[in-house]
């Protein structure tokens, strides 16, 4: 077949579809008048009839996608060093808890660090980087309505910015800081607090492992403990 005949056809293809389109458009709009000139003429009762049915169609149709997102429904976490709490959560807690639970496992912070490896500085780091990303994620979200009398996922992450990472930051980063200023050119494993720190560091990632553990539960992740078991630090 030649070019020519080819483009006409395909010509004549786009041209009756469009006429297609314009008859179709032509029927809807028509049909739509129709139906809105009806209604402009109905009085009286009937048009209260029209009015609250359309309403309720409306009413339905709002609550419906409503529900969807804010469907609730309530989880048992286990805090660290507190007890059993439940927490009622939706759809937006539910994605919080996963953006909070990925960020929680992928970081050196909750990976264990034994006495002859690893780096405190570098664990440091990412516990730093966890309190601020936390921070932002919360800031970031819309808050829970706390629906239900249960706990929300802002309560979980905030204890654990406050029971768990203000308190070992606070106590270890200028320690830690000190020595490489005064020692700027030995190696880590000769700081004298060394061991003691690394002891408390383990403690305070045995207790993230936890909230991590807490976050999936909220976030509906499945075989949590294996997952987190599998990741690396990033």
């Amino acid at each position: 077949m030649s070019e020519p005949s080819t483009q006409r056809r395909m010509f004549n293809w786009m041209r009756r579809g469009r006429t297609a389109r314009l008859i179709s458009a032509t029927i809807i709009g028509a049909v739509t008048g129709l139906a809105l000139f009806s209604v402009t003429q109905v009085t009286g009762r009937n048009l209260f009839i029209i009015t609250g049915s359309v309403a309720g169609v409306v009413a339905v149709i709002v609550m419906e996608a409503y529900g969807r997102g804010a469907r609730l429904s309530e989880v048992k976490v286990t805090v660290p060093q507190l007890s059993e709490f439940t927490f009622v959560v939706n759809n937006d807690a539910r994605q919080v808890a996963w953006q909070l639970f990925v960020e929680t496992v992928t970081r050196v912070s909750t990976q264990p660090l034994a006495s002859d490896e690893g780096n405190i500085r570098e664990a440091m780091n990412s516990l730093y980087g966890l309190f601020a990303t936390t921070r932002d994620t919360l800031k970031g979200s819309r808050p829970s309505t706390g629906i239900g009398g249960g706990q929300t996922v802002e309560y979980l992450a905030v204890t654990m910015l406050n029971r768990e990472l203000r308190p070992f930051l606070s106590a270890w980063h200028p320690r830690l800081g000190t020595y490489e200023r005064e020692h700027p050119d030995a190696p880590e494993t000769d700081w004298p607090d060394n061991e003691t720190c690394r002891e408390e560091l383990s403690v305070v990632q045995g207790h993230l492992h936890a909230y991590a553990l807490g976050f999936a539960r909220l976030a509906g992740v499945r075989d949590a403990a294996a997952l987190i078991g599998t990741q690396g630090p990033s």
